[in-house]
């Protein structure tokens, strides 16, 4: 007998651990387990029970619970890529916050300061490559910093396509000429990366560099979560994330949306407030949804453009949800068993399988 434990997450988002290999339909759905204590986030109706040949999943005991977990997703098989379930008027737009960097680590307030990755921030960079390996893409907008450009380099090593990320260098004739390639193969391999200032954090002012801790203790903990959660509130000379929004939105509509427009899949690998500021657009959020919007670090965010309309693929299914994730098949069954609503309700779940 194989046990597995199944927790649901915040949004119904279900997290199955599992020791040892083995097969189960969900659905119409086959589902591969993976051993060596493999994690996999699924979704179901709160009252289910899913048949397969001789195994058969029940439901033996729930006690309600709060917890947020993201776990690696089940890796599709090389055949079932979006590309596959994508209408001819459909493009994918992924977003990803960059991996943990340095100041993440030390508690400290980043803003434009431009940090490296840690470790974990690779080892996140490339788990998200993991998460978006099968779903296409076409572009790469990030901002200048660092992470956020190593972040989406490092995701599309793990690409199917093997795909070379360039930027583009256009800062003058001069850097244009230097970087031109002459390969039409070549440049058939590529993907353009394209950097912008206005994809950046938002800008701390005279908090950068700051222990947020001990700032805190300094100016009080109610000042400090004003600066840093109100929405039209800077912190000294620094940015308001309204202000952060007004630049990250607006160049969005005037460089992403028109290349989505044009039927390319986008990724871009930016910042927790200039994402936030986006998907505030993108879910028609208000200024108080937003302010309690949380984006983990190296997660991915699939939406899928369609006929001028942003459809969310995943998670966050609320404001408040803090586990995001991409496009997977399971993903997909969810929506064929109908369950297009998340139960509000939490449960934690003992399942065997037998």
């Amino acid at each position: 007998m194989a046990i597995a434990m199944l927790q649901q997450t915040v949004g119904g988002t279900l997290q199955l651990l599992s020791n040892s290999g083995t097969h189960c339909n969900v659905g119409n759905r086959s589902v591969r387990l993976l051993p060596k204590g493999f994690k996999l986030e699924v979704e179901f109706p709160k009252r289910a029970i899913y048949s397969s040949g001789k195994r058969k999943l029940n439901v033996i005991q729930a006690s309600t619970s709060q917890t947020s977990v993201v776990g690696p997703l089940l890796a599709p098989s090389s055949s079932d890529t979006l590309d596959s379930h994508m209408k001819p008027n459909e493009v994918a737009l992924i977003l990803i916050r960059h991996g943990e960097s340095l100041w993440n680590e030390k508690n400290l307030f980043t803003g434009c300061v431009d940090v490296p990755l840690t470790n974990k921030g690779v080892e996140e960079a490339i788990e998200a490559g993991h998460r978006i390996s099968n779903i296409p893409v076409d572009m790469i907008y990030t901002s200048s910093l660092i992470r956020a450009q190593k972040t989406a380099m490092l995701a599309m090593t793990q690409h199917r396509r093997k795909k070379v990320p360039i930027i583009l260098h256009n800062e003058d004739e001069r850097a244009r000429a230097w970087s031109k390639i002459y390969s039409e193969d070549t440049i058939e391999q590529s993907i353009p990366v394209i950097t912008s200032w206005k994809l950046n954090e938002r800008m701390y002012g005279e908090l950068q560099g700051l222990n947020k801790q001990e700032t805190a203790d300094k100016f009080g903990h109610e000042k400090v979560h004003e600066w840093r959660r109100s929405y039209d509130i800077p912190p000294p000379n620094g940015e308001s994330l309204e202000m952060c929004a007004q630049r990250a939105v607006a160049y969005f509509r005037d460089n992403i949306e028109p290349q989505l427009l044009s039927g390319k899949n986008i990724l871009i690998s930016a910042h927790g407030n200039s994402l936030r500021s986006i998907i505030m657009y993108l879910d028609k959020l208000t200024s108080q949804e937003v302010i309690t919007l949380e984006l983990s670090t190296g997660i991915p965010m699939l939406y899928i453009f369609k006929e001028g309309k942003f459809i969310r693929r995943g998670s966050p299914v609320a404001p408040t949800e803090a586990g995001v994730y991409a496009y997977t098949r399971i993903l997909e069954t969810r929506y064929e068993l109908g369950d297009h609503q998340h139960s509000p309700s939490h449960y934690r779940l003992l399942l065997v399988f037998c």
